[in-house]
């Protein structure tokens, strides 16, 4: 049990703010000393509220499990708390009230199913959710990541891990108290949790559902976080109780909470009581199933509005009489589990991660260009490759487009992202002069081709896919290609290959790593002062249980009647590696030449082209 705070002497009272600075200053610093007594459950701030004492006054408030008179404390192991505290030189009167806390995790018998115990698409804040092994608590709001913006539903770490869970488990809507058909319920994975001083907090994924940011029955989403004062009214939407209405009573305590199977655990919180002028009908404003739903401010006309005031996670125990609730603060949470309210733009997510060598199983490098052209690569900081959002590329002076462009697809997180509104644009870390822009697309038939496609590079969070959907508009992954073989909504083999490898193959993990191009030839045609390819290769790789294979591919162009009406015919072959390493003077990392199995003839004359995608040969 700590002692009286011996700071010095009592000086003239601070005003309130300094003195409410000050007492969450010494609770920080000293209210686990206090916790150590087995008999107090919290110490906050609050207005005093005893019978020997005048109302209204700040003070430090203490809440123990037993109130006794002083010759019965020895037996309950505990010792009298002393009457006042200086803090800061300034004399602080107490109360002591009986009070215990509870998580409220546990759920009640319901008399009847309502839609905030049953499975909704979209999921929402206020409704049913929980660990798959667990009970049942309640959706908070909506978060993302505060740096690659994905999205999360906040809740409490009693809900969405509790004592027996671990990060990558899956959780389920509605928690399995209300619906045990998890398997069917699966709404995401729990990705970060946290029990202890910053809160009872925990996020998860939303995989399986599409989710609303609006919490049920208040109709808002939080957009800000805020700070609670004494007297600050608020409401949440919770799984058991639905909307009630609070005052805040104790704007800072650091309370004891006991949770089965974690022990007891001091949280930094603060203490809600009924709202007065909008009490509950039942008299309650929280029973257990409410965990992890959110209190927000009311505005200046009582109405719900958009600032976050704390997450919900425990209340009175069974048998106490006060109606109250514990919430944790908003920002500690935030901050604990690297979350915010608003996704970053595409813009600022710090994504440009380029290829990826180690995307598959086995490692897989970009190919190395012969020495006979790497006098004439572009270098961006020194670097050979310039990396974007999920893909990379060497740039060439004197052509300036791109002789290679290398990528990872993960086709298990890809998404759809609509490319209106999205400009092309040359690169600002690279010079004007280095690379060609829209002078060379206007008024003909040529397409604004990408070399590392749009599609495959929509994977990751939907912050990191946004990104990566405006780095593929810079020029230097375009090359001009006839609008007949880029555009794969007329059939063109050439914009379907990287799908047909997943259609046609049990790709492991469903990731696939490609590398794509121009052929730079001497006689290429000279159009608008700029040398036209007129053939592309592409390499895919991926593995296929445990082997790593690849497959490569020409694509044969016929640029002499570019303004003509009638064009020839564009022709995809299936080729070997080694014979788009001679046309491009470049050198594939050993483990593909290893992987490759394909023998073809040493002539294109000698071969057909694809006529149809299940003509590819993958291994």
């Amino acid at each position: 049990m700590a002692t009286e705070n011996k700071d010095t002497s009592p000086r003239s009272a601070p005003d309130q703010d300094e003195l409410i600075a000050s007492l969450k200053r010494f609770i920080r610093a000293h209210g686990e000393d206090y916790l150590s007594d087995p008999n107090v459950s919290s110490i906050g701030i609050a207005r005093t509220s005893s019978s020997d004492r005048p109302e209204g006054r700040i003070a430090l408030q203490f809440t123990v499990d037993t109130k006794a008179r002083p010759e019965q404390l020895e037996a309950l192991g505990t010792k009298k708390l002393p009457e006042s505290i200086v803090v800061d030189g300034v004399e602080v009167p107490t109360d002591v009230l009986q009070r215990s806390y509870v998580p409220q995790f546990r759920v009640v018998a319901e008399a009847e199913s309502t839609i905030r115990h049953k499975r909704l698409d979209p999921a929402l804040p206020g409704v049913s959710v929980g660990h798959a092994k667990g009970s049942a608590g309640t959706i908070g709001c909506v978060v993302f990541d505060k740096h690659d913006g994905t999205p999360f539903i906040l809740s409490n770490w009693h809900v969405l891990h509790g004592a027996d869970g671990e990060s990558g488990e899956d959780v389920v809507q509605p928690g399995r108290a209300d619906d045990p058909h998890t398997d069917r319920n699966r709404l995401g994975r729990l990705e970060r949790s946290h029990l202890g001083f910053a809160g009872d907090c925990a996020i998860a994924t939303v995989e399986d559902r599409r989710f609303d940011a609006d919490i049920l029955g208040l109709g808002v989403a939080p957009e800000e976080l805020g700070e609670p004062e004494i007297g600050d009214r608020v409401v949440k939407s919770g799984r058991t109780t639905g909307v009630t209405h609070g005052v805040v009573r104790s704007p800072f305590k650091l309370a004891q909470i006991h949770y089965p199977g974690a022990g007891a655990r001091s949280v930094l919180c603060f203490e809600i009581g009924v709202d007065p002028d909008d009490p509950p009908e039942d008299g309650e404003i929280s029973l257990p199933g409410d965990s992890g739903s959110v209190w927000m401010f009311k505005d200046s006309e009582g109405r719900p509005g958009n600032v976050l005031a704390g997450l919900h996670f425990a209340g009175e125990s069974r048998d106490e009489p006060d109606e109250h609730a514990l919430a944790c603060f908003p920002l500690k949470v935030f901050e604990e589990l690297g979350i915010t309210l608003r996704p970053p733009v595409p813009e600022a997510v710090e994504a440009l991660e380029g290829y990826d060598p180690n995307f598959l199983r086995a490692r897989v490098p970009a190919p190395r260009l012969g020495p006979r052209v790497e006098q004439d690569l572009f270098r961006l900081r020194g670097a050979d490759a310039i990396a974007y959002t999920h893909f990379s590329l060497a740039l060439s002076r004197s052509r300036r487009f791109a002789f290679w462009a290398a990528w990872n697809i993960d086709g298990g997180s890809l998404k759809k992202l609509d490319r209106s509104g999205i400009p092309f644009t040359r690169d600002p870390r690279i010079p004007d002069e280095a690379q060609i822009g829209n002078e060379l697309y206007q008024a003909n038939r040529l397409d604004r081709g990408h070399l590392a496609r749009r599609a495959d590079l929509l994977w990751g969070s939907p912050a990191e896919a946004g990104k990566a959907n405006v780095d593929s508009f810079f020029y230097t992954n375009i090359a001009p290609q006839m609008d007949d073989f880029n555009q794969s909504s007329r059939g063109g083999l050439w914009g379907r290959l990287e799908d047909a490898v997943f259609a046609d193959v049990e790709v492991d993990d469903l990731r696939v790593s490609v590398f794509a191009g121009p052929v730079f030839h001497s006689d290429d045609r000279m159009y608008r002062g700029i040398r036209i390819p007129r053939e592309y290769w592409k390499v895919i790789a991926f593995s296929h249980h445990g082997e790593l294979r690849t497959a490569a591919f020409l694509l044969t162009q016929n640029l002499d009647q570019l303004e003509a009406l009638e064009l020839d015919e564009f022709r995809v072959f299936q080729v070997s590696l080694g014979e788009v390493e001679e046309r491009c003077r470049l050198r594939f990392p050993d483990p593909l030449h290893e992987a490759e199995t394909l023998v073809v003839p040493e002539a294109l004359a000698e071969r057909t082209p694809l006529g149809d995608l299940s003509e590819i040969r993958w291994g």
